[in-house]
């Protein structure tokens, strides 16, 4: 009797760890997908690749709401045909993301799987089953162009009109050089491609810098819709034409030349370019078809403020190694969403009104705050619901460890109702570079000590006689007051439910 109630009570906790193991990860897609033997495959290769609960929904992705409610997932991905996702339809996401507890931050990870054809949505999930390391860029942001993160590097600088930058294979620094061949431009399409002919030819440094670095990364700025990506200075355009992407050169169109690796894709100064539009004819369905990217985050509206998606870009940088992509984008995101409930609590409660005038949300927001928002604010609201992460958010995708920089560890150990986080800063601490070395200080401003927990937490909250400012849910942890020193070791006490 005593073996069998045993072996009852070990099926019980094998059970019940096999359940909770399903709970990390919930995969949502449409019920019509279910039936569609093409697209089901997609589905269940997430199933299978996260022993992951399977949601379907009949119209948008909240309709799981209430489920999601009582599984608490930590990542959820939404399989989702191009035709059926459109701006609205990332800002829902990104609004029911934050509904599952009673909190003002989101409550889990989260990434659309989708694809030209239902087979490149299948490729998306399977390039993401291996973690991988950035070793390689090509941009269009002056920002980056020092080069440090990679092995190899080039870029195209939208500060300095024709100025172009190379770290080839063993070199340690970035070469730069004005390029001198100027647009060649047809007789017969001067009119249409006018003054082009004075013009850099940039357009063929980026196209060739493309090919012959074959990057991981690709990383951008300057104009774009949800057609097309511009060149710094307008000189020339990325576009795409059933699912492949060219560069549009006045002498007629040349396919990107593709390698078959898998990639990421930010476009993190770009306007619309997130946007899919229904349609799969739009440029971010191209990218994740033709060029392979398996994680592509990006705007879905025009941006003006930029922190989202900079800020991303800053927490993935400058804490480089330490985060992958998905979690680099999910702390900045919480960043904000603690900003703005410093600010008032009723924010959380109003939409930005895409569609109105600047005058109508400076009265919305002055509405509930009952002062007249800064730029900041207005800006946080603009940018809170409208980056889109394309991939898996599971995915385990990093920049590389600079070991000169990895100026802090952080060791943690939960003992009894106890989480105890210990802060070790090394003798080259800096905590300007901590704060992000005022990487695009135009756009986001000095970055918290943060922290992404191993795993969830239940509960989490500062213990008795602690004094940190923080923002802290069972995800994560970021810290405002963090003024470290070097050499020195800091102690952040949690109390947590067991």
């Amino acid at each position: 009797m005593i073996k069998k109630n045993i072996l009852i009570l070990g099926l019980m906790a094998f059970c019940l760890a096999a359940f909770a193991q399903k709970e990390a990860y919930t995969v949502i897609s449409n019920k019509r997908l279910k039936n569609n033997k093409e697209w089901s495959e997609v589905i269940s290769a997430l199933q299978k690749k996260h022993k992951a609960n399977i949601l379907y929904y009949d119209s948008i992705p909240r309709e799981v709401l209430p489920q999601l409610r009582r599984i608490k997932p930590r990542y959820v991905a939404i399989v989702e045909k191009p035709e059926n996702i459109g701006r609205e339809f990332v800002f829902d996401i990104n609004r029911f993301a934050r509904q599952v507890d009673d909190d003002p931050y989101t409550d889990f990870l989260w990434g659309i799987i989708t694809g030209y054809t239902p087979e490149s949505a299948l490729q998306m999930v399977k390039n993401s089953e291996k973690p991988l390391i950035v070793k390689s860029c090509v941009s269009t942001i002056q920002e980056i162009n020092n080069g440090k993160w990679f092995d190899t590097f080039a870029y195209v600088d939208d500060h300095k009109k024709g100025v172009v930058g190379e770290k080839k294979k063993g070199e340690t620094s970035v070469t730069k050089e004005k390029v001198t061949q100027l647009m060649e431009v047809p007789e017969n399409s001067r009119r249409e491609f006018s003054g082009w002919d004075k013009e850099p030819n940039t357009l063929r440094k980026f196209y060739e810098f493309y090919r012959d670095y074959d990057p991981d990364l690709i990383v951008t700025a300057s104009h774009a819709t949800e057609m097309n990506l511009e060149m710094p200075y307008s000189i020339g355009n990325i576009k795409s034409e059933d699912g492949i992407l060219y560069a549009d050169f006045p002498t007629g169109k040349e396919n990107l030349i593709e390698s078959g690796k898998r990639r990421v894709y930010l476009p993190i100064g770009n306007c619309l370019i997130g946007n899919i539009m229904n349609t799969p004819e739009s440029m971010a369905v191209a990218w994740l078809n033709s060029a392979n990217v398996t994680a592509m985050i990006g705007y879905v509206v025009t941006t003006w403020h930029g922190r989202n998606g900079w800020g991303a870009l800053k927490y993935w940088l400058t804490n480089s190694g330490r985060y992958t992509l998905s979690e680099a984008t999910f702390l900045n995101q919480q960043d904000m969403l603690y900003q703005l409930n410093k600010v008032s609590p009723k924010l959380q409660n109003i939409n930005y009104l895409f569609d109105k005038s600047y005058v109508k949300n400076l009265e919305l927001m002055q509405s509930v705050m009952e002062k007249t928002p800064t730029r900041d604010q207005r800006g946080f609201l603009h940018d809170r619901d409208v980056l889109v992460y394309y991939g898996d958010p599971a995915w385990n995708v990093r920049l590389k460890e600079l070991k000169e920089e990895t100026d802090f560890t952080v060791k943690q150990r939960i003992k009894g109702n106890k989480c105890i986080l210990a802060i070790t800063t090394k003798p080259n601490f800096s905590l300007k570079r901590m704060q992000g070395d005022d990487f695009k200080k135009e756009h986001v401003l000095d970055l918290p000590f943060s922290y992404f927990f191993p795993k969830r937490l239940k509960n989490p909250r500062l213990a008795e006689n602690q004094h940190w400012e923080c923002a802290i849910d069972e995800n994560f942890i970021l810290i405002y007051n963090a003024d470290f020193k070097p050499n020195s070791t800091y102690e952040i006490v949690l109390n947590i439910n067991r």
